[in-house]
């Protein structure tokens, strides 16, 4: 809805290009003035509207599920830079329990069978590879004691970081904020102006509304009477056509 000189005063807008789901066929103008409109504060009317919002959304085909269909798909994650993240999203994704970490034989010394335990080869097999297991252990512990010294700082770092980006993002909000709080006051000033040559003009609307009825209700009158003449007439044998086509019409003065 707009005025003479262009202002928009309700909520509408078009559609942008890079939403091509959202067309023009699919758009719905919400006619609403909510800075003037006063009427919902009735209980009457605002039961009344109710029930015409429910009766609407038991009629209507769409669901509120369906409301996501005309969005476009969400993009495919792969996780081709990490397989182990993308494994564990796809675990997630199937409801499937999280792998039980076994750490009793993590940690545990492996021996030899019952049955090579005079195999000097299984017993030098075993032994590399629990050497193994210890290198690993100490490399663990030093990484444990290397976090334990430079962990704090790095973590300090990151929340610096964070702190930095949390500040970005709120500023952001902010405008975002202040944008919003611009168009709203916009839209109420012009409504707010606007109502006065509203109102008249609906002042005007029930007033036309009315003398149509006045002169709807005078011309039934009208007729009844003309109907009562012509009867009347007939019944006294009057031919009212050719007295009416021997009157001259009146000539202006």
């Amino acid at each position: 809805m707009a005025t003479n000189n262009g202002d928009v005063l309700m909520l509408e807008a078009a559609p942008e290009a890079s939403k091509p789901w959202a067309s023009a066929a699919n758009a719905e103008v919400i006619d609403a003035l909510p800075y003037i409109d006063d009427d919902y504060g009735n209980p009457l009317i605002k039961a009344e509207v109710d029930r015409l919002v429910e009766e609407e959304m038991r009629r209507s085909s769409r669901k509120p599920a369906d409301f996501l269909k005309e969005l476009p798909p969400l993009p495919k994650f792969d996780f081709e830079n990490c397989p182990v993240l993308g494994k564990e999203y796809e675990r997630v994704r199937a409801g499937k329990p999280p792998v039980r970490i076994d750490f009793e034989s993590r940690y545990k010394v492996e021996l030899p069978p019952a049955s090579k335990k005079n195999d000097d080869a299984a017993w030098k097999q075993y032994l590399q590879k629990n050497q193994r297991s210890l290198q690993q252990k100490m490399i663990e512990l030093e990484n444990l004691e290397m976090m334990s010294k430079q962990g704090p700082e790095l973590w300090r770092q990151n929340n610096h970081r964070l702190e930095v980006f949390l500040t970005r993002m709120q500023k952001l909000a902010q405008e975002q904020n202040e944008e919003i709080e611009k168009v709203n006051r916009e839209r109420k000033y012009h409504q707010q102006t606007t109502a006065y040559e509203l109102n008249a003009l609906s002042q005007e609307w029930r007033q036309l509304c009315v003398k149509n009825m006045e002169i709807q209700s005078a011309c039934v009158v009208l007729e009844t009477k003309i109907d009562a003449f012509k009867k009347e007439a007939a019944e006294r044998g009057w031919n009212l056509e050719e007295k009416l086509e021997s009157v001259k019409p009146l000539q202006p003065q």
